[in-house]
């Protein structure tokens, strides 16, 4: 995976300031105070920074902006970067205002004068959330990421802080990358090579091929993949870092590399955004990456089904009846409802094998999901009140949104079949509840589940606060801290 950005904090005289090169950033109140790096500035600039806030636009600036003078007279700097930010700002604020930067900078070298700013790990994490870019497959030689320099006044302090948040970066810029990354190049195969290079984090990591999945009884995550000749395959991920014997947090994921639909084909148009209906074992390979990386003190174990949904003489016709892992019959009604037979078989699986502390899958599940909240917030679907609070908790605290849906037996009724246990499709009316309502007849009697429909947010065609248009990486923060704030050892 491409570099991140490299950060580092140091301690940097403001009287240095006009020998700065490169891209420089200074700090001013929305009420135009300037610190000593912003009167540094000012007086190299002969007072341009005082009648910048001076002027009647800068009254309607708001906090998080950034006002950018090209080649200052007085500086050595190529851009001077002016941030309107309070002295006292939430950690949000401050990712914003840092994500806001590393726009401005546009991956060139910069200095950030932070002063003594007690969030300066939060602006630190929305500079390396925000300069993030996919261009593997451009053949022209594209340049690295420019070093990105704060300066503090507590810069070992700051260095610290940064750390964890570091790792949780690096997390969200892997399930970009893997949900970007185009399907003839992230097959299952490749999908699963990815995963097991991890191991050199710490993590154990386990491939189960076909032949395995059979003996498992896994046959309606194989029913998605028996059309193509990619290998349909489940990766589980465990991470030990917690008390030794305690049940872990399990992750699941849908990773259909591409679908087409089956034989239920999908529309031509609009077939190629199909590369991240993968998003959620991405969401789970880039959170095993986070809490490797910043040694969470916790057992998490991260499983992935890994398949690809084609057309052929093979594939699974509508009409079809398989049965699941759990021994429930499936009457498939619609191929290109495939998620959540892909979801059911490991969500059993991942109950029988590990007995969890509790289950959290999350998919690409429904486009009824983007018609009902949009691409502002993922759908949460749980039966616990508790661990559903604890997430929401956690994703508003990283500024990730997520609305909590409605479950009730009443939408079972749209999912009972003539001739299985079940269908897999409910009809139009309430299409992401009855979604959820499948998946649930997966969860053991007693265990905290949460579904996490993220069809509206792991992709997005226009750019975000916190990221360029495509992959978004949505989910890592906000798993990350459930872990810690729910899972984690004292």
């Amino acid at each position: 995976m491409p570099a991140l950005t490299p950060i580092r904090f140091a301690e940097i005289d403001p009287k240095t300031v006009p020998s700065l090169s490169g891209h420089l950033a200074v700090v001013v109140t929305p009420e135009g105070a300037l610190d000593q790096a912003g009167r540094a500035a000012n007086r190299a600039t002969k007072g341009a920074l005082v009648r910048l806030t001076e002027a009647e636009s800068f009254q309607k600036a708001k906090p998080g902006q950034v006002i950018t003078l090209a080649w200052p007279t007085g500086l050595q700097a190529e851009a001077l970067h002016i941030l309107v930010l309070p002295r006292k700002t939430t950690p949000l604020e401050a990712r914003k205002a840092g994500a806001a930067l590393a726009s401005a900078a546009g991956g060139k070298p910069m200095t950030v004068m932070a002063g003594n700013m007690s969030k300066a790990a939060e602006l630190a994490l929305g500079i390396a959330l925000r300069a993030y870019t996919f261009e593997d497959h451009k053949t022209a030689d594209s340049d690295a990421p420019g070093e990105v320099v704060i300066g503090h006044s507590k810069a070992e302090e700051m260095s610290e802080a940064f750390a964890p948040l570091q790792a949780v970066a690096e997390g969200v810029h892997m399930t970009r990358d893997l949900v970007n990354e185009p399907a003839n190049v992230l097959t299952t195969t490749e999908f699963a090579n990815r995963l097991a290079e991890m191991e050199a984090l710490g993590l154990e990591v386990e491939v189960l091929e076909e032949d395995t999945l059979e003996e498992l009884g896994m046959r309606t995550l194989l029913s998605v993949g028996q059309g193509s000749a990619s290998p349909s395959k489940v990766v589980v991920m465990k991470w030990n870092g917690g008390v030794e014997g305690d049940a872990p947090l399990a992750l699941v994921g849908k990773g259909v590399v591409f679908d087409t639909g089956g034989i239920s084909l999908k529309p031509a148009g609009g077939m190629e955004d199909m590369t991240m209906d993968m998003g959620g074992a991405g969401v789970v390979s880039g959170t095993m990456r986070a809490l490797a990386l910043r040694k969470a003190k916790a057992n998490v174990v991260g499983l992935v089904g890994l398949v690809e949904n084609m057309p052929s003489s093979t594939a699974t016709r509508p009409g079809d009846v398989v049965k699941s892992m759990k021994g429930d019959t499936v009457e498939i009604i619609n191929t290109d409802a495939e998620g959540r037979l892909v979801l059911c078989d490991v969500l059993w699986y991942a109950q029988e094998r590990f007995n969890p502390a509790g289950v959290i899958d999350l998919a690409t599940l429904t486009g009824a999901i983007i018609i009902g909240l949009g691409h502002e917030n993922a759908g949460v679907f749980s039966n616990d009140d508790d661990l559903c609070n604890a997430f929401l908790k956690a994703a508003g605290a990283e500024g990730e949104g997520a609305w909590r849906m409605p479950l009730g037996k009443a939408y079972d009724e749209q999912l009972k079949s003539r001739i299985a246990d079940m269908k897999n499709v409910g009809g139009r009316p309430a299409g992401s509840i009855t979604a959820a309502q499948f998946l649930q007849r997966f969860i053991k009697d007693g265990m905290p589940w949460i579904h996490l429909d993220i069809a509206g947010v792991a992709s997005v065609k226009t750019a975000t606060d916190y990221a360029p248009k495509g992959a978004t990486g949505w989910g890592v923060a906000a798993l990350s801290r459930l872990v810690a704030d729910k899972f984690e050892a004292e």
